[in-house]
């Protein structure tokens, strides 16, 4: 390794920093029409219209979970039941407006849907569909929230036969 090589490396580790925090929520509801299976809510993001989780950054004076839940609501219109235990986490980069690209860790909590409001703060600047956890995990770009998605599902229904066995929330708060 040169010189040159040596001084990138280093001025590159000193200039990297943590990865930023935000707090999302993965909205869940019974299918309406099938009650004993799930479906998620993915939406598309306002800049480059690729499918995600509400999610968003710190608010002083709330916790992890309220953040999830204020979020859900502001981008999707959905009230509902949040989770105070993380689900888990996955990361990905986020552009800033000044063009600057930023590693954000994000932490997940479910939110299980009562309510979809007719307005909302960012209504009409989105696309929102429910899906599978599968079809959720094959639409979104980022390799740990899929897993995330997946591992939602095996906890939701671990065993076929105890679809209908529970509501959706007792089965997550025993998970």
């Amino acid at each position: 390794m040169g010189f040159i090589d040596r001084v990138t490396t280093n001025v590159r580790l000193m200039l990297q920093r943590p990865p930023r925090q935000q707090y999302a929520a993965l909205c869940y509801r019974a299918r309406k029409k099938q009650s004993d299976q799930l479906e998620v809510l993915v939406m598309t993001s306002r800049d480059t219209g690729r499918w995600v989780i509400p999610k968003g950054w710190p608010m002083e004076g709330k916790k992890a979970h309220a953040v999830a839940e204020r979020e859900a609501y502001e981008e999707a219109g959905v009230k509902g039941k949040v989770a105070k235990e993380p689900l888990g986490s996955f990361h990905y980069r986020k552009t800033l407006s000044n063009g600057v690209k930023v590693p954000v860790l994000v932490q997940v909590h479910a939110l299980e849907v009562e309510e979809m409001l007719k307005t909302f703060p960012e209504k009409g600047s989105r696309r929102y569909e429910w899906v599978s956890c599968e079809e959720a995990a094959a639409r979104v770009n980022e390799p740990e929230l899929k897993v995330l998605f997946m591992q939602f599902a095996g906890r939701m229904y671990p065993n076929p036969r105890e679809a209908s066995a529970a509501p959706f929330s007792s089965k997550l708060a025993g998970a």
